[in-house]
């Protein structure tokens, strides 16, 4: 069973436009609710290596630590999408409550709830 803010290896592949694509760590963003059930697909946001140079409201900064990334990374939380769960490769950590609490507000603030 997979929980909400772990961070997994996935495969997004194939991509179309300006989807991320390739095998690449993802932060499960889908409730425990929803976790605890047999349910087919996974709510999630892809990462990136690509930083941006500025503060940016689409994304989140997460460093090594804790979290199995082999690079500093961000979210990249305009990418939500769900997955089939056979696209789950392999767990490789969490985010810390400090980055799992940002995460949560900047998906909030881009769906405007």
């Amino acid at each position: 069973m997979k929980g909400q803010f772990e961070i997994w290896l996935v495969n997004l592949n194939p991509a179309k436009g300006t989807e991320p694509g390739k095998i690449r760590p993802a932060v499960v963003i889908q409730t425990n609710l929803l976790n605890q059930f047999d349910h087919p697909s996974t709510l999630i946001c892809p990462f990136t290596t690509q930083l941006s140079t500025k503060e940016n409201l689409l994304r989140v900064r997460v460093g090594r630590e804790g979290t199995g990334l082999e690079e500093i990374s961000e979210i990249l939380v305009d990418q939500i999408r769900a997955l089939d769960n056979r696209r789950f490769l392999e767990m490789l950590g969490k985010l810390s409550p400090i980055k799992a609490s940002e995460l949560s507000k900047k998906i909030g603030g881009g769906l405007d709830f």
